[in-house]
């Protein structure tokens, strides 16, 4: 029950949050990028569907029980999700841009109990949502390269039940969750290797009601065309929430990115 559990636990933090998708230029390593880099007339926009093969490590406390460590692959979660979505854009106004990124995902799965005296059957299902908000303006371009300092909200909402079947827990359930919302900067940066390749990376870091709040990205990308573009690279997402209800969220999310963005 208790490898069963915790990697039930462990999907709830499952999430992936690259920036955005970048219009002319890219930061995040889900956008396309022009070799020479010009600041286009009137707005531009990008949408772009993200997968990201995160496994997720640290401590999980929650329906007041003991703080549990978590050491979940990217098997393990793929094992109990239901759905999962994740998506970002952007719109651009010359050196000025304003993005989002949310991500969703729901997993449930159901262990069986050493004795089954308390009870027979845990069934556990999580929902967790994360969103970032922001605004970024380019502080240098060239030919070759763009460097954007940005800033945002990043908004997270994570919500479990667990119910019990059989033994003299037989029809208890309970839920538990929080929501939370923390303040992000930093920067992204990008350079032109060739007129189809090139090299993008990022970080941000922000706190409020967590104690901390991090995300860090690297990613090499092909553009197709002016419309399509291709990512590839690695990312890695920690956070560290406790409230005074014993709600402990503290991990890390990292592992390999892919991304198609649309630009229009």
């Amino acid at each position: 029950m208790k490898s069963g559990f915790v990697n039930i636990l462990a999907c709830a933090g499952i999430l992936v949050v690259a920036d955005s998708a970048a219009a002319a230029d890219v930061y995040s390593p889900v956008a396309p990028e022009t070799h020479q880099l010009v600041i286009e007339p009137g707005w531009t926009f990008s949408v772009a569907p993200y997968f990201w093969a995160a496994g997720l490590s640290g401590e999980v406390g929650q329906f007041g029980l003991p703080p549990v460590d978590v050491d979940a692959s990217f098997g393990d979660i793929v094992d109990h999700l239901d759905f999962g979505a994740m998506a970002i854009g952007e719109a651009r106004y010359g050196r000025y841009s304003i993005f989002g990124d949310i991500m969703y995902s729901k997993i449930s799965g159901v262990a069986g109990t050493p004795r089954g005296i308390l009870a027979s059957n845990v069934a556990v299902s999580s929902e967790t949502f994360a969103g970032l908000v922001g605004a970024g303006y380019s502080l240098f371009e060239s030919n070759s390269g763009r460097l954007d300092v940005v800033a945002g909200v990043r908004v997270w909402s994570v919500e479990n039940d667990i119910s019990f079947s059989g033994g003299i827990l037989d029809g208890l359930s309970q839920s538990d969750g929080a929501t939370w919302v923390d303040g992000m900067a930093g920067f992204r940066g990008n350079y032109s290797i060739t007129p189809n390749i090139y090299l993008t990376a990022w970080g941000l870091v922000g706190a409020g009601e967590a104690d901390i709040d991090w995300d860090v990205a690297g990613a090499i990308g092909y553009r197709f065309n002016d419309q399509i573009s291709a990512v590839a690279g690695y990312r890695a997402l920690g956070v560290d929430y406790n409230n005074d209800d014993g709600f402990i969220f503290d991990v890390v999310q990292q592992g390999p990115i892919l991304g198609l963005v649309v630009r229009f």
